[in-house]
């Protein structure tokens, strides 16, 4: 079991809506980075791949064992509804909002933050997002 550990995550759509992917790392306290992952989710919005991003990446913590979490990401409205600074209005939204929280339960701890998509490990995330499409021939 790991104690303590760190996500960056980040989901995006060509075209908006268009086809879509996610990419997340889980990281150690340090910032090494312990697991990744990077596919295509189908046609969707950038928001509805930036919060099954966040279910991704959780999902991917939860298997490591990790008790706390500090998750970066850099949807200013994702980041920020999740920190609860932000109402989530949107029906479908709502839905992946209530199934992150879900899986978050299963953590001591989760706290959101924003970051600027510039950050080296948001940079990173991103790659793994325009990889998979590329794969997919997107």
């Amino acid at each position: 079991m790991i104690e303590k550990g760190i996500i960056y995550s980040d989901g995006g759509a060509r075209g908006n809506p268009g086809p879509a992917a996610v990419g997340a790392i889980v990281c150690d306290e340090k910032g090494n980075i312990l697991q990744e992952h990077g596919e295509v989710i189908g046609e969707t919005t950038n928001n509805v791949a930036e919060y099954t991003a966040v279910i991704v990446g959780l999902e991917m913590a939860k298997k490591l064992g990790i008790q706390e979490i500090q998750y970066f990401g850099d949807s200013q409205l994702v980041m920020f509804q999740l920190a609860g600074k932000y109402k989530v209005k949107t029906p479908h939204i709502l839905t992946l909002f209530k199934q992150v929280k879900q899986i978050q339960q299963a953590f001591r701890k989760v706290t959101y933050n924003h970051v600027y998509r510039t950050h080296e490990k948001i940079r990173y995330v991103d790659g793994l997002v325009n990889e998979a499409l590329d794969r997919e021939g997107y």
